[in-house]
């Protein structure tokens, strides 16, 4: 049992997993966390992100071991836990570069895939590229302004800068990141994290909601 929940950037997409997978019982996945790890090791390495074959080797020269959990995701190399440097604003610059990589893509879909169901999972490809046979798919949106608000009160930056590095990072993530065939598109911008979340579980198959 696998449900997928996509979407631009600061659409949501972790804070919403969390709340689903929370009333279900189950883990979920945040895909864009070993993006962002790949970016961070990368940048303390003091890699080129576009070189693909010196980031992957840097990553299996110092693998990563992610913790799916309900409440939020953990990231570890070795002993040292990176969760709380990957969401920094050298990080977001970066991410973008490296998620648009053909081999980081694999690599990171390849860690996904080994993951024991069931869980949720979130990020821009989930029900359309690394988990099309889920069995309830969603993709969240908000406008630049929304998000940029939103995030604006999670980082001492302005509401202007943040929304136009979001705009560009819409531009870098299209590729990526569009809603599959089936999923149920949610625009997030007028409704609480509460009601999106009730949004999601109200639209759940009934095997999948009763677990």
């Amino acid at each position: 049992m696998i449900v997928t929940i996509d979407g631009v950037a600061a659409s949501g997409k972790s804070s919403v997993a969390s709340g689903v997978a929370r009333a279900l019982g189950i883990p979920y996945v945040s895909s864009g966390l070993l993006y962002r790890t790949a970016t961070l090791l990368g940048l303390e390495a003091g890699l080129e992100l576009n070189d693909a074959t010196a980031l992957l080797a840097h990553l299996r020269a110092n693998p990563l071991r992610l913790e799916p959990r309900a409440k939020g995701n953990r990231v570890w190399v070795g002993e040292r836990e990176l969760t709380a440097e990957l969401h920094s604003s050298r990080v977001d610059a970066g991410v973008s570069r490296v998620a648009a990589l053909p081999e980081v893509r694999a690599w990171v879909d390849a860690q996904l895939r080994a993951l024991p169901e069931p869980f949720v999972a979130e990020g821009r490809d989930m029900g359309t590229n690394v988990f099309p046979h889920a069995g309830a798919k969603f993709y969240l949106t908000a406008s630049p302004r929304v998000r940029a608000e939103r995030r604006a009160k999670e980082r001492p930056e302005d509401v202007p800068a943040i929304e136009a590095a979001l705009t560009e990072r819409d531009r870098l993530d299209t590729v990526q990141s569009a809603p599959a065939p089936d999923a149920r598109v949610i625009d997030t911008g007028p409704l609480t994290l509460d009601e999106v979340i009730g949004a999601v579980l109200s639209e759940l198959p009934e095997h999948v909601s009763r677990g």
